[in-house]
């Protein structure tokens, strides 16, 4: 799985991962197929941070930024998703449920694909990943539309 997002929250720090197969390979658009990954850790918890690996491709140059919402940015500045809020639906709701309370999950942050194509994320071509919270039970789902 190639990493997405390190997201650090009020809920804690949410880390994305999703499948990067050749495309149709992975149900990588589904939260719960197994084609991503998002994992919740605690705040309160020992989290160090990990070393960038010595070989093979990061693609840790292409840095981005999210923005709150409300908008905390100027519109001219170029972010890729948005925290809180209401998910933007491309093609209706999907919030998924928690794998282990079975509630919905609290939507947390949208993320786009990206302005550069050797960086950006493969969502479709111009579709949103979603990504979800459920702090009592400290997990993480993420999905995508196009």
């Amino acid at each position: 799985m190639q990493f997405l997002a390190h997201l650090p929250l009020q809920v804690g720090i949410v880390s994305v991962f999703f499948c990067q197969n050749d495309p149709g390979m992975c149900d990588d658009w589904d939260a719960t197929a197994g084609g991503n990954r998002a994992f919740l850790f605690n705040i309160n918890g020992n989290l160090a941070q990990a070393a960038v690996p010595a070989e093979h491709e990061t693609l840790l140059g292409a840095i981005t930024a999210l923005r709150l919402h409300p908008a905390d940015v100027p519109t001219e500045e170029r972010v890729l998703g948005r925290v809180g809020g209401e998910p933007g639906w491309l093609q209706g709701d999907e919030t998924p449920d928690c794998p282990s309370c079975t509630t919905a999950m609290a939507f947390t942050a949208e993320l786009q694909e990206g302005y550069d194509f050797a960086a950006s994320a493969n969502f479709g071509g111009g579709g949103r990943g979603y990504v979800f919270t459920c702090r009592p039970c400290d997990e993480a789902a993420f999905l995508w539309q196009r």
